[in-house]
């Protein structure tokens, strides 16, 4: 990267959504599940920028141009009593790789959850993925092997949010 191609990380702001949900449903791809993105670009901007924001985001530009983004919310740890971060996306597409986008933007996300007093950062990737695996790896990010992951949703959520699911114990 030349002295031009400076790699700047900041906030971002209402008009980076498009690019950010054009990221979203690329690593959806990448995830092998381009499906699974349902949400609109109309509500990335409601849960970003909102009455009520329930997420945050972060984009890394190199020359103006958006080459990565982070997409991050809260956490809360009751075993130290205090909040954290979840990234829930961290995505550099590959024609922008290796110009450290993806470090510089977990580089600011630690910094945050460090102004903030949080104590940690935490997400999740997939076993497959060798390319982030490592990456997280060489940062010293330690892998929770012990910890699996779970989730409620669609008829499954709808069974236990009304006691059905009680029933079939």
């Amino acid at each position: 990267m030349s002295a031009s191609e400076a790699l700047h990380v900041r906030a971002a702001t209402p008009d980076d959504v498009p690019r950010l949900y054009d990221f979203i449903v690329e690593l959806a791809v990448y995830e092998r599940e381009p499906d699974a993105v349902t949400g609109t670009p109309e509500m990335l901007a409601e849960a970003l920028f909102g009455p009520r924001p329930t997420a945050e985001a972060l984009v890394a530009e190199v020359d103006g141009e958006v080459v990565g983004s982070a997409v991050f919310h809260g956490t809360f740890s009751t075993w130290e009593c205090l909040p954290g971060i979840w990234l829930e996306d961290l995505y550099v597409p590959e024609r922008h790789r290796r110009l450290g986008a993806g470090y510089a933007l977990l580089s600011r996300l630690a910094g945050l959850a460090l102004e903030r007093g949080y104590p940690r950062v935490e997400w999740c990737a997939l076993d497959w993925n060798e390319l982030a695996l490592g990456f997280y790896k060489r940062l010293g990010a330690e892998r929770m092997s012990d910890w699996q992951m779970h989730r409620l949703e669609g008829p499954a959520l709808e069974r236990v949010a009304s006691g059905e699911a009680r029933a079939r114990q």
